[in-house]
């Protein structure tokens, strides 16, 4: 009796493996390396990195165009010095009037911290920047960076604590991203005209070449194609689970955005009044 119970314990693990095993996105069936001349690399199907030289830098955007998600990624960043390097990782949309969602990690020299930078366009308009410093170092290990992007809200989030909220303020006549599909893009390339000190700190290419790397890919998404939504009609019904939609931040949530802000904020546009001195953004009302 007890080896037919081991037998069935080791089945059941086993199934679980492969199960979950299948449900690790395929980064060659995902994305396309977009740019880089091979400094783009997909390993092993589930590991993607980006490479950056002195002579280019490198990039890769989804197959699929999303209106709505939830996406996750796990990133590392570039370590040691890193100064001038930018890595981004976003959503963006197509044409003059596109949509964007920005990651942006900002290098630095070792030891000191990367700056996340995060931003939102609407109709081609941006301006709409806050930076964090992170709690943790992003280089030693891989760490979830994710976007939630429903009609009401985009919020962005690391290991699941919300570090941002971008409200829709159509109702004040703030134009908010929900009629253009995206894809998710992400770059590595040098910005040492402005990346670090605002330009004064100047990438050091001896430490070449620079290494990001990618994996753990999950989007619950509204796949866009032919012009057609995977949440409208019958679609909906078997895609399974769409909570996404009309999620937002739980009490426990909101007091976790709070501390991120009281303590790893360093830039908000909505408190920059030498910028904004005919006054501020409408939406920062809402803040």
């Amino acid at each position: 009796m007890a080896s037919t119970t081991t037998s069935i314990l080791n089945s059941v693990f086993l199934f679980m493996i492969i199960f979950l095993g299948s449900t690790l996105a395929d980064f060659n069936n995902e994305f396309d390396i977009t740019w880089g001349d091979g400094r783009g690399k997909v390993i092993n199907r589930d590991l993607l990195t980006l490479s950056l030289d002195k002579a280019s830098g490198s990039g890769f955007e989804s197959r699929n165009e999303y209106l709505f998600g939830k996406i996750d990624m796990q990133l590392k960043l570039v370590p040691g010095n890193s100064a001038g390097t930018v890595t981004a990782y976003y959503l963006s949309s197509k044409g003059s009037n596109w949509d964007e969602i920005d990651f942006e990690f900002l290098g630095n020299l070792s030891g000191d911290p990367y700056i996340l930078h995060t931003n939102v366009f609407s109709q081609g308009k941006g301006n709409r920047e806050q930076q964090f410093y992170l709690w943790f170092d992003p280089t030693a290990d891989f760490h979830t960076y994710s976007i939630l992007w429903n009609p009401q809200r985009i919020i962005f989030s690391v290991d699941g604590t919300p570090i941002r909220e971008f409200k829709n303020a159509e109702s004040i006549g703030v134009p908010f991203p929900k009629d253009r599909p995206m894809r998710i893009h992400s770059s590595l390339w040098n910005a040492d005209d402005w990346a670090t000190r605002g330009g004064l700190v100047k990438t050091d290419w001896s430490q070449a070449p620079f290494t990001a790397s990618y994996r753990n890919f999950k989007a619950d998404a509204c796949v866009v194609a032919s012009g057609k939504s995977s949440c409208s009609g019958s679609a909906a019904s078997s895609s399974g689970n769409q909570a996404w939609l009309s999620e937002e931040l739980d009490i426990t949530k909101q007091e976790r955005l709070r501390w991120v802000q009281k303590n790893y904020m360093i830039y908000n546009y909505c408190s920059d009044s030498k910028r904004f001195s005919q006054g501020f953004p409408p939406e920062c009302q809402m803040a």
